[in-house]
């Protein structure tokens, strides 16, 4: 991962760590997006597989990097909050 995507990914968990009723929601969202058995290889954190990533990327910004665009990060935290926000939503409606 190079240090534009960290920078990126960083802002995100800095946006949920402020969202206490998120912190759940984001938790499932990572089980469930993390491949089998993460842990066995490097970087040993529960990143989504590469093509997975790429794909969504590509669907949603029109592009596999997701620190692309002018000058500012594809992937905005508030966006990654919104989302969140309706996986809850969705979650919930589920459930009743």
């Amino acid at each position: 991962m190079d240090k534009s995507a960290i920078g990126v990914w960083s802002k995100v968990a800095a946006a949920v760590a402020r969202r206490p009723d998120l912190w759940s929601t984001a938790g499932r969202a990572v089980r469930s997006h993390a491949p089998e058995r993460w842990w066995r290889t490097r970087p040993w954190l529960p990143i989504p597989d590469r093509r997975w990533m790429e794909f969504r990327m590509t669907t949603a910004y029109g592009t596999a990097s997701p620190t692309a665009g002018s000058g500012s990060a594809a992937i905005q935290a508030d966006e990654v909050i919104e989302w969140l926000e309706w996986l809850r939503s969705w979650h919930s409606d589920e459930s009743a």
